[in-house]
């Protein structure tokens, strides 16, 4: 991808917080009254290095205030350890849920930080049977740790990787059943779900979340909205973020304004429908070109 700085100019994000919770989001923060959406997610719900994230233009687009809830690098459980913002997504109109990887949750095998979710933190002594040649204290990230593991071999990651699916799923349960009203599945990447034939995501995210699983979770949702950016207009897109040289590898890895622009459309018609209580339309996906799997 070829990426040019913006020179002197960064996004002034205005952390703000909602409630008790210490996660820190970004701006506008909002009055938690009337009408409103509610958006959870990762990074790009977040909109890192994006002027106007997706849940500004879903806003502009609907008119109805959207309170963007996406937490930098998030997992699932740092929404389902915050009460205070599953209260905020079960008062909205609605809620639209990234789905987000698998990896950056606790389980059987290692625990991560209850907030920021992709610091590993310790693993548990099942993980360290498994890798008796690992020393897990070299590790601060759980993708760091996963790439480690998987150049040592895949047949005993492959133990680790059911154990975040089996996990994810349930988690997701748990998730989705805690927020009252109305919900969204949001699948927002660069590729399409793997179906199980395909081996699952082992390397790019939502970590190790495959078609199957989404199944196994939709039916506590409204709607799954599936937004598969192509690589063309990724990089395109990326050449109108905000950064700096330093965080040029970040950059790297978004999705970019013009994904955001297509997840918006997607959404808009599927959240209209929601708000004013009919049958979500069916729309179709979409979607780049079907990339394989690593």
């Amino acid at each position: 991808m070829t990426f040019e700085p913006r020179p002197n100019r960064s996004i002034d994000y205005h952390p703000c917080r909602y409630g008790a919770s210490k996660i820190l989001f970004r701006s506008p923060a909002r009055r938690i009254r009337g009408d409103y959406v509610a958006f959870i997610g990762g990074t790009e719900t977040f909109g890192r290095f994006v002027e106007t994230p997706f849940p500004e233009l879903v806003e502009n687009a609907t008119g109805v205030p959207s309170i963007n809830l996406g937490c930098l690098r998030a997992g699932i459980d740092a929404f389902n350890t915050s009460p205070g913002l599953i209260d905020i997504c079960s008062m909205a109109k609605v809620t639209v849920v990234q789905i987000l990887g698998a990896a950056s949750m606790s389980n059987r095998f290692f625990t991560v930080d209850p907030r920021h979710n992709e610091r590993f933190m310790r693993a548990s002594k099942l993980f360290k049977e498994i890798y008796p040649e690992v020393d897990f204290s070299e590790f601060d990230r759980t993708d760091h740790m996963l790439t480690a593991l998987a150049q040592i071999g895949r047949d005993r990651l492959h133990l680790v990787r059911q154990e975040m699916q089996c996990a994810w799923v349930a988690r997701m349960r748990t998730l989705l059943d805690q927020i009252d009203g109305k919900k969204v599945l949001l699948w927002l990447a660069d590729h399409a779900p793997y179906s199980n034939e395909t081996g699952g995501t082992i390397c790019r995210e939502p970590l190790f979340v495959d078609r199957a699983m989404l199944n196994a979770v939709a039916g506590h949702a409204d709607a799954l909205v599936e937004v598969v950016g192509n690589p063309q207009d990724i990089t395109t897109g990326c050449g109108h973020l905000v950064f700096s040289d330093f965080e040029r590898a970040d950059a790297e890895e978004m999705l970019g304004p013009l994904v955001h622009d297509q997840c918006a459309q997607k959404l808009e018609p599927v959240l209209l429908s929601l708000l004013s209580d009919g049958a979500v339309p069916e729309v179709p996906s979409m979607m780049g070109e079907a990339l394989m799997a690593c």
